[in-house]
């Protein structure tokens, strides 16, 4: 997952105090003077700030209007957003107050006058709802005595700052503000973490997300440029999100803990419609974790659904939600999370009731930590039969690849339901029960890779003396190929440290079923889609590298090593890897939204938010191989086609470290380089040394190609200055004609100032002079608006000479 100063939220009160006595903002800041009221439905409700951008007050309940929260809310928004609440788990009704006393006290009393919360403090000489969405009480000297960023609920705003120590909590539902499922934490020790609660207890279960940062965080900030970040001790950031998504003065900004468990950060236009392409309303552009369901299992509780369902990740939609499986039923429709039950009579033990039992299908779906019973191998039958004969049983789950049976019993916990599952589940109902739904809609079936075929049993049995020396044929055969091996992996091999496994050529032919299934090619690769025989059949990408130079063993293996050793969110991660006689292969994991290319270059242009953010990914993942890894690993083909997409369209740079390893005729070009022709840099073409900013100069033209979602030559373009885009970019800029660059581009032309900072940079990329041109880490420090950004030398008259 750059690094920039750190933004200071104000947390020593000065600037604002000084602002607040001064004689020309006093009533800008709109101050609350002690012995001010509030009621319901009384003509005072509320105190705005000054913009009238927020206000601190009465919010009705949405579904029961009766009801009130003591709340700060969004005014200008459609649905009048709340982000801080009081009394969430005790809403009042009319007759309550709220109430600055004239000790400097702020007190909420209900209907009978009885006290339902207090902030703990006294002694206020005023209060302020602030135009940030702070509201504060503030102290004869001059300093806030409690302000509301500092005790926040399931929200938090731009500018506000969580110190170590400090939680927010979910609500139980959108419309149910009582204390929720899930806990956001900034751990004592630096570390920001996610845990599921019991409710209404608040004992917390095992953590589904964390930044694994014990020991260096130091905060968690919601800067005034819309980024969220967690402060580290060396200055440098863990980044939630990047700057200038969207800016603050043209939208509202929050990020909250929803009653899934996934905080997400959202943006609302100010003006609707006429910023581009952005919905009228709440637009979400980041969250984590990216799928709740995968992230989640824990031992005790439920899950994020209910017991006795499962949860189910709708990608396209970045929602979630909860099902039962056939024949059960939510216990109450409108409140999910309280799980589901059957509707059915359960199988008796006590009489053999077989055969008025049967079972329905759910593909990929599980519920892991609820089996008690595990048989292997057997086949689908035989799993469904177990079941079937025991009436403890609710449910058979059966992995097809190994055979595997897991019986399960009720209450069913932690249920998901995706392609990851990779298992079959076999839920028991009973026959002739009217409830019975259908079976639902597969989500997606693995190919069967067939059946296996056993080849030894058809030579025994002719006579013990040809049986005897097949046997020891075979051992002897098998004794030579493992000491060949071992022999071939112990020099310098230090993989399983690195938690990398070493695969024979057997198991990789059976894990793509042949090499059947073909992903891609390049000049000395090509990628087979496959699946390991592990427990979850996990989906990888297999990589065989054609046409090595000779002797590579040694090399391989660093190499491998190398790549290993890396662990970053913009680089695909390496499972494993095979080095046997002639063949070489790497296994990697499954990107299932292909490369970049396809990305960029379909029929319809992607969202300009999404391509800056796959940029300053790519541009991090790079400052890590370059700066970042133990030894730097120069990439020498950065191009869309080596950048992949995962689940949630983060950048991920594919075949980094292996440059070493290429013939130097296995390039697109005859000029005996690596890398590919339009993104090489010059310093290929001459007798120069190759450094890290050969990768630098390819990010530039790539850079350009995501700004303008072309291809870096276009042949078809009606405008033949535009034929070569660096070219033509560059004179755009020099023209001062950048609008052409995004022209039909609605949400570009409306981020100028980006999209004129991500040209500079660019520009810079593609200088001449690899001395010129930044490191990454400049690089993305000036994408990021961390640094400002010279302006560029032309870099024209060298770019037309080598396309």
């Amino acid at each position: 997952m750059a690094r920039s100063s750190l933004f200071h939220h104000f947390l020593l009160p000065l600037p604002l105090l000084l602002a607040l006595f001064s004689p020309s903002h006093a009533q800008a800041y709109h101050n609350i003077s002690l012995g001010s009221s509030l009621t319901p439905l009384g003509e005072n409700s509320l105190w705005l700030s000054p913009s009238g951008e927020f206000a601190f007050g009465f919010h009705p309940i949405e579904t029961n209007t009766s009801f009130f929260l003591l709340a700060i809310w969004f005014v200008k928004t459609a649905n009048k957003t709340v982000v801080w609440y009081a009394n969430g788990d005790q809403p009042v009704q009319d007759g309550a107050t709220v109430e600055l006393t004239t000790n400097g006290a702020l007190s909420l009393k209900d209907d009978d006058g009885q006290e339902v919360w207090n902030p703990g403090t006294s002694n206020a000489t005023y209060a302020a709802m602030l135009d940030t969405g702070n509201f504060v009480l503030v102290s004869a000297d001059a300093s806030v005595s409690w302000q509301s960023f500092d005790n926040p609920s399931d929200t938090i705003l731009p500018s506000q700052v969580l110190d170590l120590g400090t939680n927010i909590r979910s609500r139980m539902m959108d419309t149910d503000y009582s204390s929720g499922r899930f806990r956001l934490s900034v751990q004592s020790n630096g570390n920001l973490v996610f845990y599921p609660v019991a409710v209404p207890s608040g004992l917390q279960y095992d953590s589904y997300w964390s930044s694994n940062t014990g020991g260096n965080g130091t905060k968690l900030v919601f800067d005034k440029l819309g980024t969220i970040y967690l402060a580290l001790n060396n200055s440098s950031r863990f980044n939630f999100t990047s700057a200038g998504i969207a800016s603050v003065g043209d939208f509202y900004h929050r990020a909250t803990l929803d009653s899934y468990g996934v905080f997400r950060q959202y943006v609302y236009p100010k003006n609707g419609t006429q910023n581009g392409t952005w919905n009228e309303g709440w637009n979400l552009v980041a969250f984590q974790p990216p799928d709740i369901c995968q992230a989640m299992t824990t031992g005790t509780g439920s899950g994020v659904c209910g017991f006795n369902s499962y949860c189910k990740y709708v990608g396209n939609q970045n929602l979630v939600d909860c099902e039962c499986p056939p024949g059960y039923s939510f216990l109450d429709p409108n409140r999910k999370y309280k799980g589901c039950q059957a509707n059915f009579p359960a199988q008796s033990c006590n009489a053999d009731e077989k055969a008025l039992y049967n079972f329905s299908l759910l593909i990929n779906v599980d519920w892991p930590l609820s089996d008690y019973e595990h048989f292997s191998p057997i086949d689908e039958d035989q799993c469904r039969g177990e079941c079937l004969s025991d009436c403890f049983c609710a449910v058979a789950i059966y992995y097809q690849n190994n055979g595997d049976c897991w019986k399960k019993k009720l209450p069913l916990s932690n249920g998901k339901m995706g392609d990851y599952v990779q298992r079959r589940a076999f839920i028991k109902y009973a026959k002739g029960n009217n409830s019975q739904p259908p079976p639902p809609i597969p989500v997606m079936v693995k190919k069967d890779r067939g059946p296996r075929i056993w080849v030894g049993s058809l030579l025994l049995g002719s006579s013990a003396i040809v049986n005897l020396v097949l046997i020891t044929a075979i051992l002897f055969l098998r004794f030579c190929s493992y000491n060949k091996v071992r022999r071939k992996l112990q020099p310098g091999s230090n993989m399983a440290a690195l938690s990398l496994r070493s695969f024979t050529y057997s198991e990789l032919e059976a894990a793509t079923d042949g090499f059947n299934e073909e992903l891609g090619s390049g000049a000395f690769s090509r990628v087979y889609k496959g699946y390991l025989d592990d427990e979850p059949g996990t989906c990888v990408a297999v990589k065989k590298l054609d046409n090595l130079l000779p002797d590579m063993d040694k090399e391989f293996m660093n190499e491998v090593g190398s790549i290993g050793r890396t662990h970053h969110k913009n680089l695909v991660r390496l499972y494993g890897f095979c080095n046997e006689g002639t063949e070489r292969l790497l296994v990697y994991e499954f990107m299932k939204n292909g490369s970049l290319t396809e990305f960029l270059f379909g029929s319809v242009r992607p969202h300009w938010h999404l391509r800056v953010q796959i940029a300053l990914g790519i541009a991090r993942g790079l400052t890590y191989l370059h700066e970042e890894c133990s030894s730097q690993i120069i990439h020498c083909d950065i191009k869309p086609q080596n950048i992949l997409l995962d689940d949630n369209l983060v950048a991920r740079i594919s075949d980094f470290g292996l440059a070493k390893l290429l013939r130097t005729d296995q390039t697109r070009t005859n000029t005996g380089i690596r890398g590919t022709r339009g993104y090489v840099a010059p310093e290929w073409f001459k007798s120069m040394g190759i450094t890290a900013k050969v990768d630098v100069y390819s990010f530039g033209v790539m850079l350009l190609e995501i700004v303008c979602c072309r291809k870096n030559v276009e042949q078809e373009v009606g405008n033949e200055e535009a034929l070569i885009l660096t070219y033509w970019v560059n004179d755009c800029y020099r023209d001062g004609m950048l609008e052409l660059v995004v022209e039909g581009d609605d949400e570009g032309a409306l981020d100028m100032k980006r999209v004129e900072r991500f040209v500079k940079v660019a520009l810079w990329c593609i200088q001449e002079e690899p001395s010129m041109r930044p490191t990454m880490q400049k690089v993305t420090q000036m994408l990021d608006g961390a640094t400002s950004i010279p302006e560029p030398p032309d870099p024209s008259s060298y770019i037309s000479s080598i396309q």
